[in-house]
């Protein structure tokens, strides 16, 4: 019907086209039709019954015409009956069809029957309203008009026929009849419109509550996926949402979903409680820094800010905090301005090269000519600081140097367990790690397509990431090679030092991020860098080896071109397990890893 065509030009919202079209909106207002349709159903066969009930009282008692209309009416009832329980209704905006002629039709016959053939005082107009309301309400403005019609010109014959003509009883019968006719026509008119409307109202209240529904979600999943986190608070304290990042920043993992919390409830959220209570008596947002103890070795420092909502109810408005963790506030204002001179640091790097240069060549021709061991540990203190130095030079203009387009296939193909094998012993040697550095190497045929010093610079990198956070216990450091797939290899470096916090982990491969206040946090960025230029892949995952946990670097790089390599199952390697991943979850009682 019209009134169902017409309800995507009143969308509501940029939901609404999505909406109004679609098979659940259709499904809506068909379910609405069809309910209406049966309360009309039920109506004809309630009047039936009563119609029958009453013929059978007059006939009965004699009072009424013959006896064959309580088998007109019976009839009738039976129809309605029929219509109600095995018809089904028509489709909006579908033509009419025979169905409405065994509705409207049949009603219009019988009560027409009824009162021709009436007797005594009874006076059946006013049931033809019903057939003309349900042409009105439930089909198009025609029929309506048509039905109509059609009984004011049965009343006008029945006027004709039941007096005189020109007399004074014609006279009044004819103006009563139209009247009725006129009140029938208008009634068709209003109810019809009425029902264009209702219609309109009911499709855009649909398209509005799906819009509203819709955008819900969409509010919902984006501030879930939010990594500031969000709570909204009344003015008792009690915490009446949060998402999960603030979640995270209350309680960790131990936030108790189903139920309302007081920031009252704990001392370390007495700052939260009191920016709460200034938002609600100043009422005006307020911003400031806290901090909130998660246990004895975890503490978030966080930027708070607070927003009122508009009152209402008798309760007010509600006060929404956003919360932003400090220390990745400051580790992307770091990164933002370090970006900014990026540009400006590789060329600095790259003119204090050639100085730098030949202070060492100075320094080695001056350690050649001085004898005294005092001048001598002077030398070696400008030699180590010269070293220093030319790493850090070399660290900015890696991450300056912009990456091939191709990959360097002219790089030699290597042993990896060979080459990480002499990598690791200079290491351990050099750092005194003997005692504590356990090598596993099961890819002795396997060669890689990587360049020497860039293999060594990656791997001495996870090493003394892993020394620094190690337990210093006999194999607590492991390096581990073997075969992933049929043409990659991978290498891992696990240490069983305690697991990194979950905004070290969102940030571990981000140049300048750091944990230490005195490193540079380019060591993992340009590990992974050299990574990808060589086609290989760097992660990170919290693993089990020998019933112990660890933090394990891995690195899956492909294997020399046209290589074939055997997929290891069960290494089988002495005092020592596959590592296998555990969820990347902080237990309450480590400490926190910084990352270099």
């Amino acid at each position: 019907m019209a009134q169902y065509e017409q309800s995507s030009q009143f969308a509501p919202s940029w939901f609404s086209a999505l909406e109004s079209t679609s098979s659940h909106g259709r499904e809506q207002r068909v379910r609405s039709f069809v309910r209406l349709w049966r309360a009309f159903m039920r109506a004809r066969v309630f009047i039936a019954g009563v119609l029958l009930l009453l013929q059978a009282f007059v006939v009965l008692t004699g009072t009424g015409g013959p006896p064959w209309l309580v088998a007109l009416c019976a009839a009738h009832l039976s129809a309605a009956l029929a219509v109600l329980l095995w018809s089904r209704p028509i489709q909006p905006g579908k033509p009419v069809r025979l169905q409405w002629l065994f509705t409207i039709g049949v009603d219009v016959l019988v009560f027409a029957v009824l009162q021709t053939f009436q007797q005594g005082g009874i006076n059946y107009t006013p049931l033809f309203a019903l057939p003309v309301l349900l042409a009105s309400i439930l089909g198009p403005l025609v029929l309506a008009l048509g039905t109509a019609a059609l009984v004011t010109l049965y009343l006008l014959g029945e006027a004709w026929l039941s007096a005189p003509l020109l007399s004074d009883i014609s006279t009044s019968r004819f103006l009563q009849t139209a009247l009725t006719g006129t009140g029938f026509f208008i009634v068709a008119f209003l109810a019809n419109q009425l029902a264009l409307r209702l219609a309109r109202e009911e499709a855009v209240a649909q398209s509005s509550q799906a819009a509203a529904r819709t955008q819900a979600q969409v509010n919902e999943l984006v501030i879930e996926s939010l990594s500031e986190g969000v709570l909204v608070v009344d003015r008792d304290g009690v915490v009446r949402s949060a998402n999960p990042a603030a979640q995270g920043m209350l309680m960790g993992d131990r936030y108790p979903h189903a139920a309302k919390l007081l920031l009252s409830a704990r001392d370390s959220w007495a700052g939260l409680a009191n920016l709460v209570n200034e938002t609600f008596t100043l009422g005006h947002p307020l911003e400031t820094e806290l901090s909130i103890e998660l246990d004895e070795l975890t503490t978030h420092r966080l930027f708070a800010r607070s927003r009122l909502t508009a009152a209402s109810g008798r309760n007010g408005g509600l006060c929404v905090l956003f919360l932003e963790d400090q220390r990745e506030i400051e580790a992307q204002v770091r990164t933002e301005k370090l970006a900014s001179m990026g540009r400006m640091s590789a060329a600095v790097a790259h003119e204090i090269r050639n100085p730098l240069s030949a202070i060492t060549q100075a320094n080695a021709l001056l350690d050649e000519e001085v004898q005294s061991p005092a001048q001598k540990r002077l030398t070696q203190m400008i030699d180590q600081n010269a070293q220093r130095l030319a790493r850090i030079v070399d660290d900015i203009l890696n991450v300056a140097r912009v990456r091939p387009d191709q990959a360097l296939a002219s790089q030699p193909s290597l042993p990896l367990d060979q080459t990480m094998r002499q990598i690791t012993h200079e290491w351990s040697r050099q750092n005194q790690a003997q005692e504590w550095l356990s090598v596993h190497a099961h890819a002795p045929s396997v060669m890689v397509g990587f360049d020497p010093e860039h293999l060594r610079r990656l791997l001495v990198n996870l090493l003394d990431n892993a020394l620094r956070h190690a337990s210093k216990q006999r194999a607590s450091i492991r390096v581990i090679t073997q075969s992933s797939a049929s043409d990659r290899v991978r290498l891992s470096v696990w240490s069983d030092g305690a697991p990194l916090e979950a905004s070290v982990r969102r940030h571990l491969f981000e140049p300048f991020f750091s944990s230490e206040s005195r490193s540079s946090g380019l060591g993992l960025y340009i590990c992974r860098e050299l990574c990808e230029r060589y086609g290989a892949e760097i992660a990170y995952q919290r693993a089990l080896l020998d019933q112990r946990e660890g933090n394990e670097f891995y690195i899956v790089m492909p294997a020399a071109e046209g290589q074939r390599l055997p997929v290891q199952q069960n290494l089988g390697y002495p005092d020592s397990v596959p590592a296998r991943p555990l969820p990347p979850h902080s237990r309450p009682g480590d400490p926190p890893l910084t990352i270099r």
